[in-house]
């Protein structure tokens, strides 16, 4: 099961259309999908959202080759939006499909690992790093959304 943790924007992301920048956490490294041109605000990961996405996908049994995570937002929660995050066999027809692959990582880093984004949750997302956090008090993915003007106590929903 993939758990969900959510960020309020960070004055320290790093600037959308660059491969590999360095954040102002150490040994963050965040990367710009492989498809996607160098000047576009899209979607981003860092190198630890990216090895826990492609274990998650192995003890689910989801593809690599076909399948990939799906990112999206719904109406609700306290502050007005919710992010959800799971596993899809397969893009839709207008999704967004963003491929990330790690140079760090040993011989699975060549099977680039998928992100789905529907349009509509685009909209929300756009510019936004997915991140993940290890602790001895919390793990899952964190937004990191420039899109975000507030963030609930719980940090699982927004508003923009």
């Amino acid at each position: 099961m993939v758990q969900l943790q959510t960020g309020t924007p960070s004055p320290s992301a790093p600037p959308s259309g660059t491969n590999h920048s360095a954040s102002k956490q150490p040994g963050q490294a965040v990367l710009s999908a492989l498809n996607q041109p160098p000047n576009q605000k899209g979607v981003q990961v860092t190198e630890r959202a990216l090895r826990r996405i492609r274990i998650a996908m192995a003890k689910e049994g989801v593809s690599a080759e076909q399948g990939g995570l799906r990112l999206g937002i719904t109406g609700g929660g306290c502050s007005g939006l919710s992010y959800n995050i799971r596993f899809d066999t397969q893009p839709r027809e207008r999704d967004r499909v963003y491929e990330f692959a790690s140079e760090q990582a040993g011989n699975d880093a060549f099977v680039p690992v998928k992100v789905f984004v529907d349009p509509k949750s685009f909209i929300y997302l756009h510019g936004m790093v997915l991140d993940y956090e290890e602790t001895l008090m919390r793990q899952g993915f964190n937004f990191i959304n420039p899109n975000s003007s507030k963030s609930c106590g719980c940090g699982s929903s927004f508003s923009a």
